[in-house]
């Protein structure tokens, strides 16, 4: 009995250890996301005021009024600018949040949203839309179609994965490169079929992964199923840390690791699918900030996911500001973080074949 005491006590002091680490490191990754979402919104080739960047978005709130600003100014902050920023937000810490959950379920540290073919699912959806022509209609269809496929195509790497209402972790990776691979094949063959210019660059601009011309449209398409899959993900912290000990630790401790694997592999699905659907194919943000929040601030998911979304969305916000501002032309904001995040992997690769432990 005593023994059970001591074991309690050690969990509820852990539990108030973390929830002091997370009350304290919120407010330094909200802060940050703050002032990395003015700077993203106030350069550009019109330079706005950081005030009067803040002033514009609070007045379109409804917080200020009765104030003017220069001609042209409150356009290019609150139509252009600002929803472009909000919209890597949500999909730089819906890729983070999804690559922590994911790196956590299946206790590897390369472990990325793109390991189970969301990525190719979305695209192959997307290159539909714009063979039959249905983006010059409306602006939801390529976005739409993109979240379509690449749900489809992790419940079909799923399905083959599955035996025995079991999901090897490897039977699950080899299942996402097969189909992976075929569905990128059919995705090329429909490409090749594509006679008009703008079509081809369309899709191009699309697989490259930005956030070029982002509206509030786009927002309002993706803002709800990030930010429901994102929470209910960090509802699953606690699952998540009892995955990291183990099938057997995990099954002693009664949680089913199959069932728990199955719902996060689900919402890790949605998540990036909504963000891919709008951003494209932005690699390595669900590779990367994970692995690096990881490394500051510890493997308790109750802390780490939370933080990995706010570091993602940093993460992106700063590509794109590089891309926008560093180059004497824009590059996307998926070219940067491929850029930042290929030489990490490299590294994560060296560090694993010498026997490091990542995770």
């Amino acid at each position: 009995m005593n023994r059970n005491l001591s074991s309690a006590e050690k969990n509820n002091r852990n539990a108030e250890t973390q929830g002091k680490k997370l009350m304290s490191i919120l407010p330094v990754m909200l802060l940050l996301l703050a002032a990395s979402v003015v700077v993203a919104t106030a350069v550009g080739d019109v330079y706005i005021p950081f005030s009067d960047t803040v002033r514009i978005i609070l007045k379109k709130w409804g917080l200020l009024k009765n104030i003017e600003f220069s001609y042209g100014h409150e356009a290019i902050i609150f139509n252009v600018r600002f929803p472009r920023v909000i919209t890597a937000v949500l999909v730089g810490g819906a890729l983070a949040a999804s690559g922590t959950a994911m790196q956590g379920m299946f206790r590897n540290p390369m472990a990325d949203p793109g390991l189970i073919g969301v990525s190719s699912g979305a695209s192959l959806g997307a290159v539909t839309a714009v063979a039959l022509g249905l983006t010059v209609k409306s602006l939801y269809f390529m976005p739409v179609l993109a979240a379509f496929g690449a749900a489809i195509t992790a419940l079909v790497i799923y399905l083959l994965a599955a035996r025995d209402k079991k999901v090897p972790v490897l039977t699950l990776v080899l299942a996402g490169i097969a189909v992976g691979t075929f569905i990128s094949s059919v995705t090329s063959m429909i490409l090749m079929s594509l006679h008009q210019q703008n079509q081809i660059k369309e899709f191009l601009f699309w697989s490259i992964g930005g956030l070029n011309d982002r509206r509030w449209e786009h927002v309002k398409l993706i803002a709800l199923p990030v930010i429901i899959c994102v929470l209910i993900m960090m509802f699953f912290s606690k699952d998540l840390n009892i995955l990291l000990l183990g099938e057997e630790e995990a099954q002693s401790l009664g949680l089913d690791p199959v069932k728990a694997r199955r719902g996060l592999l689900f919402l890790a699905s949605a998540a990036t699918a909504s963000a891919i659907s709008v951003g494209g194919n932005i690699s390595f943000v669900g590779l990367i900030v994970p692995h690096i929040m990881r490394l500051i601030l510890g493997p308790d998911h109750r802390v780490l996911l939370p933080a990995s979304f706010f570091g993602g969305s940093v993460f992106l916000i700063l590509c794109d500001i590089i891309g926008r501002v560093m180059f004497p032309v824009e590059v996307n904001a998926g070219i940067i973080t491929s850029l930042v995040g290929a030489p990490y992997f490299l590294y994560l690769l060296i560090m694993a074949r010498k026997g490091g432990n990542l995770l």
